[in-house]
């Protein structure tokens, strides 16, 4: 299966560096060397993955990140030469998947793509819109979710956590990232939100509700592995 890749990144070299490596690895590359530009590709374009330098003209890759999540959940791997704990948690925060720091490998780039591509697409029973996790069945079409066959009813914020959470499957996510994503970085409600709203989905999904965890001190966590 041949992916979509939008590469945005401003230094011709690198840029000509890594559409060599995924264009090797069968990548359709289509190149951005602004974040303006990059945003209009991305509206014409369907791709499978962002590859998005922070340090750009015209608009940075924060702007660029956050604009990409308002509209999509399309995976997101982060460059950069800044180094600095703040940025990469800003990163994460703005819904970035991964992130590298220059100077990169286009090996080791290419490998996290399709690290990451295996973990959006197919280790978890992806098939199209249905996402299947041992009992639980979400259906993003039909926008219905099911446990042991049996349909459960969840509130509009329910769901869109509980989305969330999946799309994000094995990270431990704050309960800023949760709340700023979930609920958008002007509501003017406090953290308690996301636990009132986790509780509530966890007791909704039964024995499926065993699947979001608590990570002391840091938030919560989707995954099977319990």
């Amino acid at each position: 299966m041949i992916r979509k890749i939008l590469l945005v990144e401003d230094d011709v070299l690198m840029r000509e560096f890594i559409t060599d490596y995924f264009t090797k690895e069968q990548w359709e590359v289509y190149e951005a060397d602004n974040g303006r530009l990059a945003m209009e590709l991305f509206e014409e374009i369907f791709v499978d993955l962002v590859v998005l330098d922070i340090m750009m003209p015209e608009m940075d890759g924060w702007s660029v990140c956050r604009r990409i999540r308002e509209k999509s959940d399309v995976p997101i791997i982060i460059i950069t030469a800044r180094t600095e704990d703040d940025d990469h948690i800003m990163g994460f925060e703005l819904g970035a998947d991964e992130y590298v720091t220059k100077p990169l490998s286009p090996r080791v780039l290419v490998a996290r793509a399709k690290a990451l591509m295996k973990r959006k697409e197919g280790t978890v029973g992806r098939e199209g819109d249905l996402l299947i996790f041992g009992s639980l069945q979400v259906n993003r079409m039909a926008h219905t979710v099911s446990v042991a066959g049996n349909a459960i009813y969840l509130a509009p914020k329910e769901y869109e956590l509980l989305i969330f959470l999946t799309k994000h499957y094995g990270k431990v996510l704050s309960r800023d990232h949760i709340l700023n994503a979930v609920w958008g970085y002007d509501y003017l409600g406090d953290l308690r939100t996301v636990d009132t709203h986790v509780k509530k989905l966890r007791a909704k999904l039964g024995d499926a509700g065993r699947y979001i965890s608590t990570v002391i001190r840091s938030g919560y966590k989707f995954d099977m592995e319990r």
